[in-house]
């Protein structure tokens, strides 16, 4: 039984482990060309439907996207960033943070 515990416990830690570099932060309204216009210069990949609109960009400079602004039709954006960033825009949420590349 202990065995079983352990293993159910590391599982959990491991899995939810690389979740606790990324964090949500919750940014004003965007219009959807205003967050275009962000993407674009963060050289992101847009997407829109009918639910929303969004980005995601490689900020952390490995493949892969790490950092996304999802808004919502009728609520404010909402950014997943890497780490302890404290994004104050759109712009700063898509970027790689400067010092780091």
């Amino acid at each position: 039984m202990r065995h079983l515990t352990a293993l159910v416990i590391l599982t959990g830690a491991l899995a939810f482990g690389s979740a606790a570099l990324a964090r949500d932060m919750t940014l004003p309204k965007t219009s959807t060309d205003q967050l275009k216009n962000a993407c674009d210069k963060a050289s992101g990949r847009f997407s829109q439907d009918a639910k929303g609109y969004g980005c995601g960009t490689n900020c952390a400079g490995a493949q892969g996207t790490d950092c996304t602004v999802y808004c919502s039709a009728d609520t404010q954006c909402t950014a997943q960033v890497i780490g302890a960033r404290r994004p104050r825009s759109v712009a700063d949420a898509l970027t790689t943070p400067k010092g780091r590349r």
